[in-house]
This record gives structure tokens, C-alpha cells and sequence, in this order.
């Protein structure tokens, strides 16, 4: 894929991100992208946001649980980046207005307080280098139509990223288990999931560390001071206007959001 398509493709989805509108897959237009491609794409969307004055504030995994494997038709992890305009407090209300077809996934959030740099890293160096891990949600959206994505989509999409909310405890992640802490998901009040920790590749450790190698093999650290959303720990679901949805996991405490 030449440069001017791939400049062209980032364009047209950071278009449709300040316009709350949707695209045609990309895969259906250019059977040909490559994920490498998707992330060159992905790197032209980011590049527009940073120009127009957002900052990196962290990155994520995503597609990292069975559940939304399944529900998206995408068997691999992704990565994206989060920025500053993404972030929504605790107790804030998220106008539906400002995202296009969103979906809440209950996350562990990780904050570094050194960088890391890969390839070549184990979990004890993810773990030595966290300051705390706290619950939160990540509300993912997509700029293609219905949600209809193949990898290269969700990649180019900077992997589908939306907004997030941290939770209001922060915990020593040497100090909990977390592959098995389990997760409860509620929208409206009643229990619409459950999980556990070890949904996110086995272990939200083992996440962050697909990440940070990943990611140094490109040249690119994990640096200290980031949010790392570690992947979704049960099926994403979709929101809409009225809706409350609250997360609670073992150990780490809880994370709400509504929107209207």
C-alpha cells in the first residue's frame, strides 16, 4: 500500500472520528491491506490528533479476551494508543453525542512509574516496573460501519479506541493475584457478566507484556507516567443514552460510568 492511500485512509478515519460518522470497512475497499499497512494507517490518524493538540497519555491491548475474539471474528491481540482527549472522569456523564457506536468493557488499568522497553521482557519486569493497577472501563467505538472489522480495521481504527474511565483505587499489583481476581459487570443495575483476570491472555500481566515487547520490537516504550489498559476481561457490550453500567473486580474495587 503507497503512502498517499495510507495518508488518505488515516484522513478519512480521522474525519470520521471528529465527525461522528462511520466508513466502509477498509478491508472490503483494499482486500490487499496488510496489518502492517492497518498500523501506518493508524499512525497518520494519531499523527492528525496529536497536530490538532491532544497528547499520548498511555496504550492499550485490545481483542485480548475469547469473548470478544468471538463476538468480533478477530483472533489476535491489537494495540492503539490513548490520548488525553479520551479521558473521562469517574461520576461524568458521557453524551452519547460524542461517540458513534460505543461498547463498555470492564479492563484492569495499569500506571507505570518507570518506562519499558522491549522486546525481551518478562512479568516480573512489567511488575517492578507499576506503580498501582486500578479498575476501569474502557468505552471502545468504531468508526467503521457496524462494528463489520477484520484486524486490519480495528488496527487502522487505532484499535478502536474511544474513551475511559479510571476507577478510585489504586492497589500494588504484588500484592493481589491478577490472574484470578474475578470481575462483575453490571449495566443498570443488574449482572450482565462475569470474568476473571486470567481473560486477558491468561493474565492482565501477560497482556502488558505482549504489549511492551510488541511494541519494542517497533522502536516504541511503554514510558513511565502511562495509563496501559490491559484488555477486556468479559464480552463488551453496547451503551446507550440512560444507561449506567458498573465494574467490580477482586481486591481492586469498582469503576462506573453512564451516559445520556
Amino acid at each position: 500500500m503507497d503512502q498517499p492511500l495510507i495518508e488518505a485512509l488515516g484522513d478519512e478515519l480521522y474525519a470520521a472520528l471528529r465527525g461522528c460518522s462511520v466508513v466502509e470497512p477498509l478491508t472490503n475497499r483494499h482486500a490487499d491491506i496488510t496489518i502492517a499497512d492497518a498500523y501506518l494507517v493508524q499512525q497518520r490518524m494519531l499523527a492528525r490528533r496529536l497536530e490538532a493538540g491532544e497528547r499520548v497519555v498511555g496504550k492499550k491491548i485490545g481483542v485480548t479476551s475469547a469473548a470478544v475474539m468471538n463476538m468480533l471474528g478477530v483472533f489476535q491481540p491489537d494495540f492503539g494508543y490513548m490520548l488525553d482527549g479520551m479521558i473521562v472522569a469517574q461520576g461524568e456523564s458521557i453524551a452519547m453525542s460524542t461517540l458513534i457506536q460505543p461498547k463498555a468493557e470492564g479492563e484492569i488499568a495499569f500506571i507505570l512509574k518507570r518506562s519499558l522497553m522491549g522486546p525481551g521482557l518478562s512479568n516480573a519486569d512489567v511488575l517492578a516496573a507499576t506503580e498501582c493497577v486500578m479498575p476501569c472501563f474502557e468505552i471502545v467505538d468504531s468508526r467503521i460501519r457496524d462494528w463489520k472489522i477484520k484486524i486490519q480495521d480495528t488496527v487502522a481504527d487505532n484499535a478502536s479506541c474511544g474513551v475511559f474511565v479510571l476507577g478510585d483505587n489504586a492497589v500494588d499489583p504484588r500484592r493481589i493475584d491478577l490472574s484470578t481476581c474475578g470481575m462483575v459487570l453490571e449495566k443498570n443495575g443488574e449482572i450482565i457478566a462475569t470474568g476473571a483476570g486470567a481473560a486477558a491472555l491468561g493474565s492482565p500481566v501477560n497482556a502488558v507484556v505482549w504489549l511492551a515487547n510488541t511494541l519494542g520490537r517497533l522502536g516504541i516504550s511503554l514510558k513511565a507516567g502511562e495509563v496501559i489498559l490491559s484488555g477486556a476481561l468479559a464480552a463488551m457490550f453496547p451503551a446507550k443514552a440512560g444507561d449506567n453500567f458498573r465494574v467490580t473486580i477482586g481486591g481492586l474495587g469498582g469503576c462506573s460510568v453512564r451516559f445520556h
